[in-house]
């Protein structure tokens, strides 16, 4: 499966971005999604995950109660909607999938997309 990062930007700190995932090639709902970012000068991060139905979600307690991913599987695609945004949550964000249930490792994820820049300002 191909996956494809949108929706980066530049916001003000408090402000909200809505991620997109769209996934092609593949069979969609065979995969967990998850979301990592990277900072710059700082190692790739959990972000969160969805499994295959997207009733269930996890996230890091860097982004839990401010970040919510949903996923339309008729559509192929896996949102991450963020609000309440701070400056520590500029990075590039990456979307991850992986056949079957869902993981917070970086390493257990075999399809990246390319990544999509956010900043916040304060």
């Amino acid at each position: 499966v191909q996956l494809q990062a949108s929706g980066g930007g530049l916001v003000q700190a408090g402000g909200l971005l809505r991620l997109s995932c769209a996934a092609s090639g593949g069979t969609f709902s065979s995969y967990s999604i998850s979301w990592f970012r990277q900072a710059p000068g700082k190692e790739r991060e959990f972000v969160g995950t969805t499994n295959r139905s997207g009733r269930s979600t996890y996230y890091s307690s860097a982004v839990k109660g401010r970040f919510t991913i949903s996923r339309d599987n008729a559509k192929n695609t896996v949102y991450l909607q963020m609000n309440s945004l701070k400056p520590d949550d500029t990075a590039v964000y990456y979307c991850a999938a992986r056949p079957g249930d869902y993981s917070a490792r970086a390493d257990e994820h075999n399809h990246w997309g390319q990544g999509t820049e956010v900043t916040v300002s304060s």
